[in-house]
């Protein structure tokens, strides 16, 4: 194991699993050879800043959340070129699951003592980065009504709730999907690009999708009816809806997405805008220690 290292730590106290004692987490980096330094709270900096503000004095940088966190810190870990370890205490932990790191505490901190990286990618959707997925539709909804409150007490059960909640309100609605040079126009309740191969406390993307085959994975749930919906969630689970006929699934570096009217864009859980949409890739833009 490597030894000496000195790592930036930063908790999301408000994740599902932040109360996880900071002092334990410490004791632990020690043992493990890594010396940790944990900023002091200021909630006029943002996460980003912070990186950037102790990037000269650490060799990489810890961060204790769910993906909502690591998502505020994706553009300073691209600026200052320091790789991430990651402590998965949030509730969907799906960037942590595509890369198979395990949910405990002590072994994700063994794994980040290894010392094994892997280079992985970043989708971008209108200037906003996103390691899991970005969509537009019934997704977008789910985000807007799941509630931190909700995932607290609930945990990945909080997404089906929010989701039976939603679904009967669902109604496909206009857009024109552009890449390689084609317009297609669709009708559709949800278009997702995936950078990952996980999202929303286990979805699946498509099975075969990885963080860093340079590729976004793009699926539009083309249905009419929202017991399709139903009848299509094991297969989204499994990544193998792509196959049925009213799902249209396709891989690209590039798109755009234009709806009739202006529609809520998800980016690994939070709201980020509105359409039109303009995605793209950023390939092997930040460095993970993985298993």
């Amino acid at each position: 194991m490597q030894q000496n290292k000195k790592a930036l730590l930063i908790l999301n106290k408000k994740a599902r699993n932040g109360t996880y004692r900071q002092a334990d987490i410490i004791a632990l980096g020690e043992r493990y050879g890594l010396t940790l330094t944990v900023p002091d709270d200021d909630p006029d900096i943002s996460l980003a800043d912070v990186i950037r503000r102790h990037a000269h004095q650490c060799e990489l940088v810890i961060i204790g959340g769910g993906d909502g966190t690591l998502n505020l810190a994706a553009q300073a870990l691209i600026d200052t070129q320091l790789p991430l370890g990651i402590l998965p205490l949030g509730t969907a932990n799906d960037l942590a699951r595509t890369l198979g790191i395990a949910p405990e505490v002590k072994s994700a901190l063994r794994t980040i003592a290894s010392g094994k990286t892997r280079k992985i990618d970043l989708g971008e959707v209108n200037n906003q980065l996103f390691f899991n997925v970005s969509s537009i539709g019934f997704s977008a909804s789910l985000a807007r009504n799941l509630t931190s409150q909700m995932k607290k007490k609930w945990g990945t059960l909080g997404y089906a709730l929010a989701a039976i909640k939603i679904l009967k309100q669902s109604r496909p609605f206009s857009a024109t999907i552009i890449h390689d040079g084609v317009e297609t126009p669709v009708k559709t309740v949800q278009i997702s690009v995936g950078n990952g191969r996980y999202y929303g406390g286990g979805m699946t993307v498509e099975q075969n999708a990885a963080p860093d085959d340079g590729r976004l994975d793009v699926y539009s749930l083309e249905v009419s009816h929202w017991w399709e919906i139903v009848m299509l969630f094991p297969f989204i689970r499994r990544g193998t809806h792509g196959r049925w006929r009213n799902v249209r699934a396709f891989s690209a570096t590039s798109l755009n997405i234009h709806t009739r009217r202006p529609h809520v864009i998800n980016a690994d859980g939070e709201l980020i805008g509105e359409t039109p949409a303009r995605f793209s890739i950023r390939e092997k833009a930040v460095e993970v220690f993985v298993p």
